[in-house]
Order: structure tokens, then C-alpha cells, then sequence
């Protein structure tokens, strides 16, 4: 039986000042699934994800006021029933819908207990100490180092850091944007594991990367974006084996 459609972006499009940075794109993510969308530095993967998470609306109407950067953005977001194309963040972060953003972004003064706090400060009282126990059992080196400040932890340490924040959103939708960004090859084994975890524990995952190699395993299907625009769609077998992807993510 098919899964049910979570999200659907159509005909996004994103231009800042006259530039287009997201370029019509139409993106579909079912229930239960891991999606990626893959491509180099600058395709416009993190603008397609603050687009989707809400904090580009955000940003475009804190621009607008102070007569800023002008933000255009067109196009829809369906979440499930429900059209969350003029939602701004917070209500999205309450259906589900949860981003951890690039470059990790963690509270370098507060302990790494606090900032997990911190990402649930929505939640529900009830739910509090189970999430911990998931993040604890996810990444037990943050259990160790609980007291210990953020800002003082090593890069894969803040990216587990990171990811375990935004889990205690309690997501039904996780988007994680480039999580494997500046990491060890060792560190990327053990986030690629943990979002797999993630996603075998029922959350549906969006995931962004410009490291195919490590990502196209564990992606039930994927989209290569390119410029803003997606040029090319599959599964994670499809997009292995195409020759396109070979030559430009693996060197084949």
C-alpha cells in the first residue's frame, strides 16, 4: 500500500533581491520515508530547507521591515491536511515539523543538558524525560558530557549536539540540513547511523547533503538539486547507479 503524502512543496521558488536561489522546484516526502536532496556547496539546498521550516518567512518579513535584504518567495507548502505556506515557524515547530540547521548553531554557554532543554521548550512536560532518554541512548557521549558547556565541545560532538536539540522538538518531520558538514569520516558513520536509528523509530526524514556517498544508503529516494533547480530524482539504488551522480558525487 502507498504511504500518504507528509509534505509536498509545488513550484517553489525563492529570489533574493533579483537572484533566484530555489528555482521551481516541486518536492514530495511520504510518511515513514528518508528523502535526500543532494547537490554541491551553493545549489540552494539550505534555502529549500529554511523555506520549508518556515524561517525564511521569518527572515523575508524582518527584512521588509527594516527595508533589508528583499526576500521574495512563491509557491506552496502542503503538511499533510493542512496548506502551511503563510505558517511561520513556531506553529510549524507544534505540527511536527522540525529543522536542525547547518553549521550546528549550538548555545556555546549553555551546558549541553541545557541546550536539549532548550529544544523542548514546546513540549509537552510528560514527554521531556523520554526524549532525553532517546538522545541519551542516540549519542551516549553526550550523556558524559552533560555539564559540560557547548561551546567547548569538539565539531561531531555539537552536530550530535545539534541533532539531539531538535529531537527534543519531538519531530514528525525532521529536516537536517548537511549534517556531515565539516565532520571526520568516523563522526559521519555515527550520525548517518543515528538518523537511521531516527527513522527506524518512526520519524520521516528530510535530509540534505552534499556528501552522496555516505547519504544514498540510507535514502528510501532522492533529489539532485543543481543551480536551485532539481535536475534528477530516484530512488537511492536509481541514484547510485546513475552516471551522473557517479561522475559528479563519487568520481566514477
Amino acid at each position: 500500500m502507498p504511504r500518504s503524502e507528509l509534505l509536498r512543496a509545488t513550484d517553489l521558488l525563492v529570489f533574493y533581491e533579483n537572484a533566484v536561489a530555489v528555482n521551481n522546484v516541486t518536492l514530495v516526502v511520504r510518511r515513514g520515508e528518508v528523502v535526500g536532496v543532494l547537490g554541491s556547496n551553493g545549489a540552494g539546498k539550505s534555502t529549500l530547507m529554511y523555506a520549508l521550516s518556515g524561517l525564511l518567512l521569518e527572515r523575508a518579513v524582518r527584512e521588509e521591515r527594516r527595508g533589508g535584504e528583499r526576500i521574495t518567495i512563491l509557491g506552496t507548502v502542503q503538511y499533510g491536511d493542512e496548506d502551511i505556506t503563510t505558517l511561520r515557524p513556531h506553529p510549524r515547530v507544534v505540527r511536527g515539523l522540525v529543522l536542525c540547521p547547518e553549521r550546528r548553531r549550538v548555545f556555546a554557554e549553555s551546558t549541553v543538558a541545557e541546550n536539549l532543554l532548550i529544544g523542548a521548550f514546546r513540549a509537552p512536560r510528560r514527554t521531556i524525560a523520554d526524549r532525553l532518554r532517546f538522545v541519551w541512548d542516540l549519542f551516549p557521549d553526550l550523556f558524559d558530557l552533560r555539564s559540560r558547556p557547548a561551546g567547548f565541545l569538539s565539531g561531531g560532538e555539537q552536530q550530535m549536539l545539534a541533532i539531539g536539540r531538535a529531537l527534543m522538538a519531538g519531530p514528525t518531520l525532521f529536516l537536517v540540513d548537511e549534517p556531515l558538514l565539516g565532520l571526520s569520516p568516523m563522526v559521519q558513520v555515527r550520525v548517518i547511523a543515528a538518523i537511521r536509528e531516527i527513522a527506524q523509530r518512526g520519524t520521516t526524514v528530510l535530509i540534505t547533503e552534499q556528501y552522496a556517498r555516505p547519504v544514498l544508503p540510507i535514502v528510501d529516494r532522492g533529489y539532485v538539486m543543481e543551480g536551485g533547480s532539481i535536475t534528477l530524482s530516484g530512488t537511492g539504488g536509481e541514484l547510485m547507479r546513475n552516471p551522473h551522480v557517479r561522475a559528479a558525487y563519487f568520481g566514477a
